[in-house]
């Protein structure tokens, strides 16, 4: 019970309150009790002061023979209990009346036993004063009644219990409103300070006070938002940094892959010139014939350079990212010059060349990377089309946008080779492109750079052949 309490801050502003407004009602209560008696027996004692001045005066007046009637009438007076008369030597003096009682003594307040047996409350003055008809000095003791503060105190004892009911109520019903009123927004706050903790920010404090609370809970309001609007970022920020790590352990992974595949394809002519020189200086069977040899090691060093080159391009790829030159090229242009350098391998072939393309397409990017795009890309359709096919190489403009593709007829790639297309030294057919001198990564540099650009270069089957195509 005590554990509860003192983890409550509910309960301990409640008891605390009701202890201190039952602390103030009972002190209020009590000091009434005790002042309203007092109050009204000084009143009493006035009074009797008052009377018993004007009746001394009226004493001093007479002599003691002829005072017996104002003796009567004095002690008729309601409000007198009493009188005793003493002479200048302290002795009783019976008084000249028929109404005196004795059995009194004291010269202060004493009490008296009514017919109830209860002790009431009795009010006595002394006066000193000497008749007409001599000098000595009387001493009259003058007793008043005060039941009233008898009754006063009984009052306050019987009404006591009810009061105490009464008070211990609304001591209650204002401790647990006040309590409520205290400790709502404390505890609101407190609970919301356990969601902050635990980064949960999908709360509001009630904003409707105007006191300190209030303030305070505007302020939390606004608290919340930046830490939601700062967890928020912090997250996207996390998650942008695990996506370009992943990214970049992708790009890790492909460079090993590609540097790989660099040393198996360097390994290979190395290998073939290597044996073939070998074999030509050692003039061993078929090497003797060294102008026969010394052609082909130099058609393998000419595929060599092609390909150290081609991997130059891609390491310049890789370092200069998207930092490089655009200009405004017309790829039409392009396009034609290309066809114009390939004139005799074309016309060698017997390839029909059909182009579809209007008299200008201009592009944004980069002159020397784009035009490596279209030699690659017509470069392949012309060189693996075979004797006598056509080629289709379309440019269109849609929205702000050029569409190129190049169709080569009279043959088809693998449709489970068409996804590799343009990894690094993919060959669908290793002996025709090592006949035409590939390198394998024509189309994987074709597609770097149309990355770069914001594009991408796709390769479908077509009723006719292959086609590749790319906008940007």
């Amino acid at each position: 019970m005590i554990k509860s309490i003192k983890g409550s801050l509910f309960a301990k502003v409640f008891l605390i309150t009701v202890v201190m407004l039952l602390c103030i009602s009972l002190l209020v209560f009590g000091i009434l009790a005790w002042l309203m008696p007092r109050t009204y027996s000084n009143k009493l004692n006035t009074i009797l002061d008052q009377r018993a001045q004007n009746f001394i005066s009226e004493l001093e007046q007479v002599p003691f023979s002829d005072s017996g009637g104002l003796f009567d009438q004095f002690l008729a007076d309601m409000a007198i209990h009493s009188a005793a008369l003493y002479d200048s030597s302290g002795h009783w003096i019976a008084l000249p009346t028929k109404e005196v009682e004795n059995g009194w003594e004291g010269t202060n307040a004493v009490t008296a036993v009514d017919d109830s047996g209860e002790a009431s409350p009795v009010l006595s003055n002394q006066y000193y004063f000497s008749f007409s008809d001599g000098s000595d000095r009387y001493t009259l003791v003058v007793y008043g009644e005060a039941e009233q503060i008898l009754e006063l105190q009984q009052s306050f004892a019987r009404v006591f219990p009810v009061i105490l009911i009464m008070v211990s109520a609304s001591a209650l019903a204002v401790s647990w409103l006040y309590s409520r009123m205290i400790t709502k927004p404390v505890l609101e706050i407190s609970r919301i300070s356990e969601k902050m903790s635990g980064l949960q920010l999908d709360w509001r404090v009630d904003g409707q006070r105007t006191d300190e609370l209030g303030t305070l809970g505007k302020s939390l309001n606004r608290l919340s938002r930046s830490l939601s609007t700062a967890l928020s970022d912090l997250q996207n920020a996390n998650r942008k940094l695990e996506a370009d790590i992943e990214q970049e352990r992708k790009l890790e992974q492909a460079r090993t892959n590609f540097f790989s595949a660099v040393s198996h394809e360097l390994k290979t002519p190395v290998t073939i010139i290597k044996g073939q020189l070998e074999g030509m200086l050692l003039g061993i069977g078929a090497y003797k014939d060294r102008e026969k040899y010394l052609t082909r090691s130099m058609e393998i060093a000419n595929t060599l350079e092609t390909m150290v080159q081609e991997i130059l391009t891609v390491s310049r790829l890789e370092t200069a990212g998207t930092d490089f030159k655009k200009d405004r090229l017309d790829c039409v242009q392009v396009i034609k010059s290309y066809l114009s350098e390939t004139e005799d391998l074309i016309a060698g072939k017997e390839l029909q060349i059909q182009l579809d393309a209007p008299p200008s397409a201009l592009i944004s990017g980069n002159k020397l990377l784009m035009e490596k795009v279209f030699s690659n890309l017509m470069g392949n359709a012309i060189k693996y089309s075979p004797q006598g096919a056509s080629i289709r190489i379309s440019v269109r403009m849609k929205q702000e946008q050029m569409e190129f593709s190049v169709e080569n007829t009279g043959a088809h790639i693998p449709e489970d080779s068409l996804p590799r297309l343009f990894d690094p030294f993919y060959r669908v057919e290793q002996s025709r492109s090592r006949k035409t001198g590939g390198s394998g990564l024509g189309l994987y540099i074709v597609q770097e750079i149309l990355h770069q650009h914001g594009s991408q270069c796709t390769a479908c089957n077509t009723q006719a052949g292959v086609r590749f195509s790319f906008m940007i």
